[in-house]
């Protein structure tokens, strides 16, 4: 075998292994997520005729109002939602969705979860908690169980809405709903739940940190490098800019442009060093979801 046929080889073996290791993880991810989702459904909610927003949403209302089974409406009411993402996500995700659907309706059909408590406000969060940690483990593992964002995605393809004004609007006609077929401290509730799995998905998601990137222009960009790496413990990209026009008027100098990641708790810290260095530095802030690879999710230096 020669050199290039051996490395071909190895990187086949390379693939073959990543994607062995995804799927694995996505199996595991969708299993506890349809675990969680339907000990909140059926430890809280189904028993005590609460909502949540969402197709999910729909599913618990339809579910009092005609007394159809769940594990039925669950399936019924997200299938359209799995034919837009064949058709505007990918095939993958839609095969993956459904898969996870199924699951969740099997086990809310075959798997018996004790009723925890009847006090309302218990129902509300808890119940919140794991339906939104089943729909963000579902999500970490490449599908959803909930088609609501599915439906945004497709229609702020279609409008000038954005995704979040969609599913607002979308959940505002549900509770609406909920509000004048039951009554209104059902809705009230529903609008609970609704918020407390909300911050759970986005928590399950993004994990407990929260990143943020930051861009340094200033003069004293060797210094604030060393800052960066010695004091904070950080890596750094260097970007080759030029500077323009400014306060100090128009000027042509070539300079580096500074580019990191820190955690949200590590922002202070880290504007404090740049201050330190140079009060005058153009510093840009952004909010990411989360990064792979790098120094970023390795331990910090310490004071």
């Amino acid at each position: 075998m020669s050199t290039h046929q051996r490395f071909l080889h190895l990187q086949s073996l390379r693939v073959r292994r990543i994607k062995i290791e995804r799927t694995i993880k996505d199996t595991i991810f969708i299993s506890l997520g349809v675990l969680s989702a339907g000990f909140g459904l059926k430890g809280f909610l189904l028993p005590n005729n609460f909502l949540d927003g969402g197709v999910m949403g729909i599913s618990l209302l339809t579910n009092v109002v005609t007394g159809i089974d769940l594990s039925y409406l669950v399936v019924i009411i997200n299938f359209p939602f799995i034919i837009i993402a064949y058709t505007q996500v990918s095939r993958l995700f839609a095969i993956k969705t459904m898969v996870a659907i199924l699951l969740l309706a099997l086990c809310l059909a075959f798997i018996e979860f004790p009723m925890i408590t009847d006090d309302h406000l218990l129902i509300a969060f808890f119940g919140g908690f794991f339906l939104g940690a089943g729909i963000g483990l579902s999500i970490r593992g490449g599908s959803v169980i909930d088609g609501t964002e599915v439906l945004a995605i497709y229609t702020s393809r279609k409008t000038t809405l954005t995704v979040g004004d969609i599913i607002l609007f979308f959940n505002i006609i549900i509770f609406s709903v909920a509000a004048y077929l039951l009554n209104i401290e059902t809705a009230l509730y529903a609008i609970l739940t609704y918020l407390v799995a909300s911050k759970t998905v986005d928590f399950v998601v993004h994990g407990i940190e929260e990143y943020t990137s930051v861009m340094i222009v200033s003069e004293k960009s060797e210094e604030i490098k060393v800052a960066i790496t010695e004091k904070m413990g950080r890596g750094f990209t260097v970007l080759k800019g030029k500077s323009g026009y400014g306060k100090k008027g128009h000027r042509s100098k070539d300079l580096d442009i500074i580019f990191s990641v820190v955690t949200r708790l590590e922002l202070q810290k880290f504007k404090t060093e740049i201050a330190k260095i140079d009060e005058d530095a153009f510093v840009v802030e952004n909010s990411i979801n989360d990064i792979k690879g790098g120094m970023i999710k390795k331990r910090p230096l310490e004071d």
